[in-house]
């Protein structure tokens, strides 16, 4: 199965930004492109506008003025669906409406030629809906551009119940053949994208509204500690809280509510209030030239501790050895029980784990970073009873190093570990259910979402048993279903780690013998 033959037509229906950075694409890549709209007037505009980028872009020097001028000849508007005929390709990019989508498609049925292709660039609507009632449903799939679609490399090839292998495999080599970066991925809600980063705006949220910590530390901590470009906050700000919300409330509907996708109370009641983000001056936070930048909250300048003593493998988090040393710190290796790091106070410095600071005795949790060295935020969190002096000697520590600390509420799982956790465990339960395989998930989310990893190589990085201890922890403290391990996330534990068949994974011991567990208050809690 080859692409499409660039000396055939690709036809874009629907003329607005979308529409018209689609038809743009296809024309760079060398077709003959035609652009339909209902309202003729849209389609000439659109022609032009897409005409206009590419002398910008002979004038920058991107593209050579006689490829330009071949290009600009290449693209007109149609003025009717009878003059798509010739297509080879024709690119549905209009209002997200299943009763428009489908009426336009049965009416292009009728004109186009058998073995053209029929895309929707629907972001959240079923590929299978769409194609029910098509005399030809083999041919439908789902192109899911990013927007804007010149610039970003991904491409979703939605396959519906009914597309036809040929028709997708075509439609790939195709979107390779532009240039693009395709994933493959069946027709299922949210796509992958969608569906994958649910938690990176879910787990902020509920931080949140556990009152763990405000909105600015949340995203300061998931970017200067998690490596994510921005944090979901301002994200959500950019997006549309209304956009934003409709999406996730999207999902969840179609997961038929499942509480792994269950929306935030505190964002359906930003969207009634109409504080909708950049577009309305205000959302999480304010907008205008007058509005003040957001400020994470930020621990003061501690004394940090002149000696430590590591307590077995830190695993994730064992480049904190090497930056200690590096730092002045006397470091003492301890190799049984742990894994922890000893303050001189004789409180414990514990990695998130899903557990909480007050079930033991003098536990600071820090958080989890994609790199703990290039990190320059560290969130730690401590209960109401761990003692002024170890929350003093943890903020001093992590200071020593370089970093600026940010103390959050006694939060389980705290910010980057829970979202990194449920990442992991989403992308697990999506492959083993035919979704997409976790190399096109993570190529996914790095393109579409600009992620630092993709959810299967923080996987590899963290450990097999890593996530699903912490979210085993987590649904214990939280019950009710959000943080259960997907079962396909407790068998890749079993695959990976084969010397430990015939006992399930682990959830992590208490973080030292010298710590108090009080694993009543967590059984009564689950009862």
């Amino acid at each position: 199965m080859t692409a499409i033959e660039r000396s055939r037509t690709v036809a874009v229906v629907g003329a607005g930004t979308m529409g018209q950075g689609i038809a743009q694409v296809a024309l760079l890549a060398g077709h003959r492109v035609l652009i339909y709209d209902i309202n003729a007037a849209l389609a000439a505009d659109g022609v032009a506008m897409v005409r206009d980028r590419v002398d910008r872009m002979a004038a920058k020097g991107r593209l050579e003025p006689a490829e330009a001028e071949a290009a600009n000849g290449r693209i007109a508007p149609a003025s009717a669906l009878p003059d798509l005929a010739d297509a080879a390709l024709v690119v549905e990019a209009v209002v997200e409406d299943t009763a428009v989508k489908r009426a336009l498609f049965a009416a292009l049925e009728e004109v186009v030629a058998p073995d053209a292709l029929l895309a929707t660039n629907t972001s959240s609507l079923s590929v299978t809906e769409l194609a029910a009632g098509l005399a030809h449903p083999g041919r439908f799939l789902g192109l899911h551009f990013f927007n804007p679609a010149p610039l970003l490399p991904l491409v979703e090839v939605v396959s519906g119940h009914a597309t036809d292998p040929a028709a997708a495999e075509r439609a790939h080599r195709t979107m390779l053949a532009w240039g693009k970066t395709p994933v493959r991925c069946a027709d299922t809600p949210g796509f992958i994208v969608n569906r994958i980063a649910r938690p990176f705006y879910a787990e902020a949220f509920a931080v949140y509204e556990e009152q763990g910590a405000d909105p600015a530390t949340i995203d300061a901590v998931l970017r200067e500690s998690g490596g994510f470009k921005m944090g979901p906050f301002a994200l959500t700000d950019l997006i549309g809280q209304d956009v934003n919300e409709a999406v996730t409330r999207s999902v969840w509907e179609s997961f038929f509510r499942s509480p792994k996708f269950t929306p935030s109370l505190a964002q359906r009641r930003l969207v009634q209030s109409g504080r909708l983000g950049r577009k309305s001056g205000h959302g999480w936070f304010p907008y205008g030239p007058d509005a003040p930048a957001p400020v994470p909250h930020t621990a003061a300048p501690e004394e940090a501790p002149e000696k430590v003593t590591v307590v077995g493998d830190l695993g994730p988090a064992a480049d904190l050895v090497d930056l200690m040393e590096e730092a002045g710190i006397t470091v003492t290796a301890a190799g049984t029980g742990g894994p922890y790091i000893q303050l001189p106070g004789e409180g414990q410095l514990v990695l998130a784990d899903g557990k909480t600071s007050v079930e033991f005795t003098d536990v600071v949790y820090f958080d989890l970073a994609l790199d703990y060295r290039g990190a320059t935020r560290i969130a730690l969190s401590a209960g109401e009873d761990t003692s002024e002096q170890t929350v003093a000697e943890a903020v001093g520590l992590f200071q020593r190093l370089g970093k600026q600390v940010s103390v959050i509420g006694d939060v389980p799982g705290m910010i980057v570990a829970r979202t990194v956790a449920m990442l992991i465990d989403l992308t697990a339960d999506a492959v083993a259910r035919g979704v997409a395989s976790a190399e096109d998930i993570d190529t996914a989310m790095r393109l579409g979402v600009n992620y630092p990893l993709g959810p299967s190589a923080w996987h590899e990085r963290l450990g097999s048993d890593w996530a699903y201890d912490l979210l085993h922890n987590l649904d214990e403290r939280c019950p009710g279903g959000r943080y259960a391990p997907s079962l396909a996330l407790f068998r890749l534990g079993y695959a990976e780690s084969p010397e430990e068949a015939g006992d399930a994974p682990d959830a992590p011991d208490a973080p030292g013998d010298a710590v108090d567990a009080v694993d009543a208050a967590a059984a009564e809690e689950s009862a």
